[in-house]
């Protein structure tokens, strides 16, 4: 008889063994494979699902597809909108006084922690393809093949771990002929083949384009011929004294000389663009500034273009594979860009066409078509998103919040209404700044001090604030900071401006020239 219960007590704790072995092998066998596609400067107004003037005219239809099958987030922000530093956020999760990533120029300190870690750690195959530009070796992939700093779009160097050096060198690299942007998609494709299909991956297919100098295909030079693009309201914005703002900018027409001086000395300078020579010589100031805007746009949408053809691809082969249901596709950028908006091109500012990330995600297990999410999201909150889907805690040093449910429509009660930016690389054209950003109002402070950074101009410039009201005026055409209506709601965000500087501990106290700015307008 004890025998017999001798035996059933075995046999019973050895099914409950293997149950609990295979109950821990579906819930890793159950979490998502993550397809996180990431561009450069491929900003909103160029994606034609957030409305605005070339809605019309970009080609879309990829884009569109992740859109219709999951969400599009209408609120999704930089926490700093330049390269480096923003994809130093995305991994980390946290602000750029945190990861030491502040201007073009930094890597991330060795052994810094960071998501891809987190989850091949955790049991994901993890590996990154395309862009990288944070100048030392990539961490915490399993794989990875990275173009040396920008890289360049046609027949492409990308550097393994095997050929790696630090810095932006590509003598070590191996040639990859073709268009950068197809050369990636078929590189990932590729790996993804031949990845272990026991375990979940998590794969970073980064994109070089939609940075200048906006090179695309063959295939795509028929877009936009013998076609004129509409234009920005604020095109013609010459002056800023006309609308109070406090500093230049990067105005088209320094794109332009880009141009000239590439067509002058096409063996010395930094690049090369299509579409050379484009003269320009005898146009009034009106006329020149239309003509640079045609060219400028047009690139930018073919190369964008490009971009949409091989989002095709990608979700073609998770179909292919059987997969798509159990993956998580994001597309988004880096930042925004300007495409004439203020008279600009490039980023870098707080104003929203620089500021807002467009942002995608299908999880047809989770999320439903079709659906548009107003909240505020940050670009460090994506590292805490990874890691909810991975079946993983929130690491400790992720300053973000994952906005899984926001996804789902359930938007947590305490979820933030405002969000803190700073801008590191300063210069006076485009002075250093941080602000703040609610449902309505926005509010910034110019510094204009250099820090120490690498790559910031040595002069600087006197603190000045800037104040929009965007539902009155979303296109931020008006800098309205000495209006008396707003005086009490400046007051009040202004204090805001110094609880999100500590709730995210960005406190300055090393910087002696800023605690007198801080304390005499703050």
């Amino acid at each position: 008889m004890k025998l017999k219960n001798s035996t059933t007590i075995i046999y019973t704790a050895v099914f409950l063994l293997l149950f609990s072995v295979k109950i821990m092998a579906q819930k890793t066998t159950d979490r998502p494979n993550i397809l996180f596609i990431f561009s450069d400067d491929h900003t909103s107004q160029s994606w034609g699902i957030y409305g605005g003037i070339l809605e019309d005219y970009v080609q879309n239809t990829n884009i569109k597809r992740i859109a219709n099958e999951g969400a599009i987030l209408e609120n999704v922000f930089c926490t700093n909108s330049i390269c480096t530093p923003s994809r130093a956020s995305v991994l980390t999760g946290q602000y750029s006084h945190m990861n030491e990533v502040y201007t073009l120029s930094e890597p991330l300190p060795t052994g810094h922690p960071n998501i891809a870690r987190e989850l091949t750690e955790s049991g994901y195959q993890t590996a990154l393809i395309g862009k990288w530009h944070l100048v030392k070796q990539p961490e915490g992939f399993d794989y990875f093949n990275v173009l040396p700093g920008q890289g360049r779009y046609w027949d492409p160097i990308l550097k393994e771990k095997e050929n790696w050096e630090d810095g932006y060198s590509s003598a070590k690299g191996k040639v990859y002929k073709g268009f950068s942007t197809d050369v990636i998609t078929e590189l990932t494709i590729n790996h993804l083949k031949e990845r272990d299909k026991s375990k979940p991956f998590m794969m970073m297919c980064n994109f070089k384009a939609t940075h200048e100098p906006f090179e695309y295909p063959e295939r795509l030079a028929h877009l936009y011929k013998d076609q004129d693009l509409p234009e920005p309201a604020s095109l013609f914005d010459f002056d800023k004294s006309v609308t109070g703002r406090t500093f230049k900018g990067q105005k088209l027409e320094n794109l332009a000389e880009r141009w000239k001086q590439a067509t002058e000395n096409p063996d010395k300078f930094w690049t090369s663009y299509p579409g050379l020579p484009y003269p320009l010589d005898g146009l009034d100031s009106i006329a020149k500034r239309k003509k640079i805007y045609q060219k400028f746009v047009k690139d930018f949408l073919r190369c964008g273009a490009a971009i949409d053809d091989n989002i095709g691809k990608l979700l073609d082969y998770l179909e292919e594979e059987g997969i798509a249901d159990n993956t998580v596709v994001v597309y988004t950028a880096d930042q925004g860009y300007f495409l004439g908006e203020h008279g600009f091109f490039d980023k870098r500012l707080i104003y929203e066409e620089s500021l807002q990330m467009p942002f995608v995600i299908r999880y047809p297990k989770e999320i439903k078509g079709g659906k548009r999410i107003d909240d505020i999201i940050l670009n460090i909150d994506f590292a805490a998103l990874l890691a909810d889907y991975a079946g993983i805690k929130k690491p400790k040093f992720v300053q973000g919040e994952s906005f899984r449910e926001n996804l789902k429509g359930n938007t947590p009660q305490n979820w933030r209404t405002q969000m803190y930016y700073r801008y590191w690389l300063h210069t006076p054209d485009r002075p250093a700044h941080f602000g703040i950003r609610n449902e309505r109002y926005k509010l910034a402070l110019f510094y204009g001090q250099p820090l120490g950074k690498k790559g910031t101009s040595m002069e600087t410039t006197a603190p000045q604030w800037e104040f929009y009201d965007l539902e009155k005026d979303p296109k931020e055409g008006y800098n309205a900071i000495h209006e008396a209506e707003y005086a009490l709601i400046i007051k009040k965000m202004k204090k805001e401006l110094v609880k999100e500087r500590k709730k995210y501990k960005d406190l300055d106290k090393e910087y002696p020239e800023m605690q007198a700015i801080i304390e005499s307008e703050l």
